[in-house]
């Protein structure tokens, strides 16, 4: 009896250590999925082979033993060594993570219920095990560990009501924070596409002239943009630029309504996240949200080159202030635009015939519209074009959005591997182009585009044929699409590779390289969309 208890105990500890692991590769998932139970759902069935790992069929061994013997000890034994193959076959299949769990305190909520739960299973256990049979207490244990990730999505949906009423006084304080700041004047940046340059540009110009906080990295989010005011607004700060991110309807008015922005900047609009939006006019609809909630006396800079944007009428009668490149009947103009390898030159005018030149570092057209919006921000806050010159040539670029490294070696990487979509895409890929060497491409094309996804990735492909001197396509089945368009294009199958992942297509590319290398690295797909 004392030998079996012993056995027992052992069983427990090996069991708790597959667990663990995969309890906390589902909180991860989760997180990514931002704890929405729908989206999370959505990717467990769209990844069965990472949510039920083929090491899990050792579990049938001590099942099998089980019907075949009456021996407790052997059973035990055999069970605890099977826990502890999957948790080494688990430790070993595990691969770097891009974006790594961040402990937040939601997150340590999810790990203390989950692990209560997985507790009060424990005990069953052994109160089977103990009075009942020890068969069962086995069978209970290999179930239980094999659904980690559903055990994960019901914690969610039980703390579902904690985690509202706790974000909802966050909220609440982020509110009260805004409203005692009368003087502060609020921006407010969406779009599909665009948004956080937008965003650093209009904190390098205004900060040449004022106090100014901007929410940090992808802060973007109703909490994310809360979380900033509450821990980081100051009395003396003048201005606070908010990055709003969206995924479904009203994701831009929930953030509107916190921070009461007198000033929205819309960059453009694109079939991005359509997985969650069904359709464009959705989209609209919600980038629009960041229109139709300024106050009285407020100001909507809209990209007029964009289709999308000129395409929907919002009902506010809030004061426009057009930008582009394209059409000149806008407010604030950019032509006369120079490309080279040192970035990007470009002339501004006025409506009113004011004109000035521009030197920046960036690459790319696309920055040029975001230079446009930082530039008509501060226009709007009493800076002259003279003014910010200087700022606009000293912009460095945005992390990982077209950021150009020093050579290293025969190789310059052009870094754009940050959220890839079609219209920025498509420009990246000209940038490339326009460079002189030996221009390669490595991509594993772009996600969440809902049945759009195929035809668009397709697009890029018959894009990059044109612009590029060798392609690496990241993800055997990820790039499908990409792989028939540059066999629709004729693309000869000696100037393309299919890595089967990111290492795999850094050592190519290395081996690849010529003289005078450019190499542009365009998205790196999140850890949920590993193969």
């Amino acid at each position: 009896m004392i030998s079996t208890i012993i056995f027992f105990v052992v069983v427990l500890t090996a069991w708790i250590l597959p667990v663990t692991l995969k309890v906390k590769r589902s909180v991860h998932m989760l997180q990514l999925n931002s704890y929405r139970n729908e989206r999370y759902a959505k990717w467990m069935s769209e990844n069965s082979s990472k949510v039920y790992s083929p090491a899990e069929m050792l579990y049938l061994v001590p099942v099998v033993i089980l019907l075949f013997s009456n021996s407790d000890i052997l059973i035990l034994a055999v069970a605890s060594a099977v826990f502890v193959l999957v948790f080494a076959a688990f430790y070993a299949a595990r691969k770097p993570e891009k974006k790594k769990l961040v402990y937040t305190q939601r997150v340590q909520r999810l790990f203390g219920v989950t692990y209560l739960m997985y507790g009060l299973i424990a005990a069953v256990a052994t109160g089977l095990g103990a009075f009942v049979n020890m068969g069962f207490a086995v069978v209970i244990l290999l179930v239980t560990a094999v659904f980690p990730f559903s055990l994960v999505k019901l914690t969610n949906l039980i703390n579902e009501p904690i985690e509202r009423s706790i974000n909802q006084r966050f909220v609440d304080d982020a509110k009260r924070l805004i409203q005692s700041s009368p003087d502060l004047k609020v921006v407010g940046i969406t779009g599909s596409y665009g948004k956080t340059s937008v965003k650093h540009f209009v904190e390098a110009i205004l900060s040449s002239k004022y106090n100014v906080l901007m929410t940090p990295e992808s802060y973007n989010t109703r909490l994310g943009v809360t979380r900033t005011i509450n821990e980081q607004l100051k009395p003396y700060h003048e201005i606070f630029i908010a990055e709003m991110g969206a995924k479904q309807t009203g994701d831009i008015q929930d953030v509107c309504e916190i921070v009461n922005q007198q000033y929205g900047i819309l960059t453009a609009i694109g079939p991005q996240h359509l997985d969650t939006f069904k359709t464009l006019d959705n989209i609209k609809k919600t980038k629009h949200e960041i229109v139709e909630t300024l106050p009285e006396g407020g100001v909507a800079v809209l990209n007029k080159d964009d289709e999308n944007i000129m395409s929907y009428e919002a009902k506010n009668p809030a004061r426009r202030v057009y930008y582009g490149v394209e059409r000149t009947d806008v407010d604030i103009h950019a032509g006369d635009i120079g490309y080279s390898s040192k970035g990007m030159t470009f002339t501004v005018t006025l409506k009113d015939g004011t004109t000035e030149h521009f030197r920046t570092r960036l690459l790319g057209k696309h920055n040029i519209y975001n230079v446009l919006a930082a530039i008509a921000i501060g226009l709007e806050m009493g800076m002259t074009l003279q003014q910010m010159t200087v700022p606009v040539k000293n912009l460095p670029p945005v992390k990982h959005r077209l950021e150009l490294k020093p050579a290293n070696g025969n190789i310059t990487i052009i870094d754009d591997s940050f959220n890839s979509n079609p219209v920025g895409s498509k420009m990246a890929v000209e940038v490339l182009g326009k460079m002189d060497g030996f221009r390669m491409l490595v991509t594993p094309g772009m996600i969440e585009l809902g049945d759009q996804e195929y035809e668009l990735n397709k697009t890029l492909a018959l894009h990059a044929a044109e612009n590029c001197d060798y392609v690496i396509l990241v993800g055997k089945k990820q790039t499908k699409p990409l792989q028939d368009g540059l066999a629709e294009a004729n693309y000869p199958e000696s100037q393309f590779y299919v890595a089967a992942d990111l290492n795999d297509a850094i050592q190519h590319m290395h081996e690849k390289a010529q003289a005078d290398t450019i190499v542009l690295l365009e998205n790196d797909l999140p850890d949920t969309f590993n193969e």
